[in-house]
């Protein structure tokens, strides 16, 4: 009995000792915040964690703080069987042949079963990962993979294929924003029996500039109240600027649904447009550090590689897509360099928008209606010897220069010009190409010079909001 006591005794000093992010770890289910798509009501790995049944290993793979060492620790407490845990920074072979031996003697004698995480097992090399396959396989041990790298990439296919593969996401502000004020109400192991009042704007903060890293929140949280002294009512006042202080980041007034989130996405965008690299740097790095979704800003980069730089060089489209896709490979932090490669490409790229002629062509057809196809133009693989669809076609790759002039609108509006090609960058090599071929087709049809409708910039601005 003594003994239980000083153990006793021990594990609460430890527990006092321990820091807050350990202390306020979920120790059930219902406790555990987020990942409702892998823990949520009825689904899958929450049937098998409540029913102590798991009979398959799994692979927990997620950025950091998302709940992997979490979600195994809650099956640790829910399961009968023997857990086991390894961290693969530390553990070397040696333990892997020691929790394997324990696991099959135990196994043999009290038919119990060993669960064995191994947290960061992408730190294990081929060989350690393969002295836990033959144990996996035979089901001595049901193994808890966690890791924060790609397992396709870092765990042995063989491992992969044995176990059940959950990836966890990361937190939303709403979460981490929880997870904070249940530490301040806690009594037993948060803050809920001192006398803390924390600003809702000091929280949101710190729930912010975490990017959903829970333990990163709870830690720049205990900073905070642990380095404020209280004041004359006894208070601990948790402030934005001892938030700010705590996480080792100033605010930036960005409210991503107000006027600071519109105003500088337009301000990026306009100096893109305006050539202005420093500026479209500054405007890109406001939003970043203010926590914007980056494929947000990706997404307005494409739209602007199409609508303000165009032909004047195609490989605007290609640069920032191609920075889309590595971005979706690489994530953040790495994922800023490519956005910036896209961000200076279109920059400094030579400017047109004549991708906007397209509203030239919509114009005539709201004006006038469509017109019909000519016939030379039509599928002649159907009608064409009834009707003559097809007829009188002349196919451009029959002539050296592969073109033909020949009329491609309908029969009303043959001759009308909707592209006007600019004299900038590679489009004024485009324009020369077209000026000769729009030539040779007027003389062909007859016309002595080519019309277009001109729409005003209010009537392009009306039709692109339409859109």
């Amino acid at each position: 009995m003594p003994d239980d006591l000083f153990a006793h005794a021990e594990a609460e000093q430890t527990n006092q000792t321990q820091p807050l992010a350990a202390r306020m770890r979920p120790r059930t289910l219902d406790e555990f915040i987020g990942q409702e798509d892998i823990v949520g009501p009825g689904k899958l790995l929450r049937r098998a964690i409540e029913s102590d049944r798991l009979f398959s290993s799994l692979i927990l793979w997620g950025p950091p703080g998302t709940g992997k060492t979490t979600l195994a620790r809650i099956i640790a407490n829910r399961t009968q069987s023997h857990f086991e845990t390894l961290n693969a920074v530390m553990a070397g072979i040696a333990d892997i042949r020691r929790v394997t031996a324990d696991a099959r003697e135990r196994k043999r004698l009290y038919r119990q079963r060993t669960i064995l995480l191994v947290d960061e097992i992408h730190r294990f090399n081929k060989s350690q990962q393969d002295g836990l396959l033959p144990h996996v396989e035979d089901g001595t041990i049901i193994l808890i993979g966690a890791t924060t790298e790609n397992p396709f990439f870092e765990v042995n296919s063989a491992l992969i294929s044995r176990s059940r593969l959950f990836q966890l996401t990361q937190l939303n502000d709403i979460h981490v924003l929880a997870l904070m004020r249940r530490a301040l109400v806690d009594v037993e192991r948060g803050y809920g029996g001192r006398n803390v009042v924390a600003d809702e704007a000091a929280l949101a903060h710190i729930a912010h500039i975490c990017s959903g890293d829970a333990r990163n929140a709870l830690n720049a949280l205990e900073l905070g109240v642990e380095s404020t002294p209280p004041d004359a009512e006894g208070n601990i006042h948790l402030t934005m600027a001892v938030a700010q202080d705590s996480i080792q980041r100033r605010a930036v007034l960005y409210d991503k649904e107000g006027d600071a989130h519109y105003d500088t996405i337009s301000a990026f965008i306009k100096s893109v447009r305006g050539s202005d690299p420093d500026a479209a740097l500054y405007w890109l790095a406001k939003m970043l550090y203010a926590g914007e979704d980056p494929r947000f800003v990706l997404r307005r980069l494409i739209i602007l590689s199409g609508e303000d730089i165009g032909l004047a060089d195609p490989m605007g489209l290609v640069v920032v897509a191609a920075a889309s896709h590595a971005f979706d490979i690489i994530g953040m932090p790495e994922g800023i360099f490519p956005i910036v490669e896209a961000t200076l490409f279109l920059a400094t790229a030579p400017k047109s928008n004549s991708t906007n002629h397209y509203f030239r062509a919509r114009a005539q057809i709201e004006k006038e209606g469509a017109g019909e196809v000519p016939d030379h133009l039509k599928d002649a693989s159907r009608d064409g010897e009834r009707l003559g669809h097809g007829k009188g076609y002349l196919y451009p790759h029959d002539n050296p220069d592969h073109f033909a002039a020949q009329n491609y609108l309908p029969r009303q509006i043959a001759g009308m010009s909707f592209y006007a090609p600019s004299s900038v960058g590679y489009e004024a090599v485009v324009g020369e190409r077209m000026s000769r071929w729009r030539a040779a087709q007027l003389a062909a049809l007859g016309i002595s010079e080519r019309q277009g409708p001109l729409l005003t910039q209010d009537q392009v601005d009306r039709m692109k909001r339409e859109r």
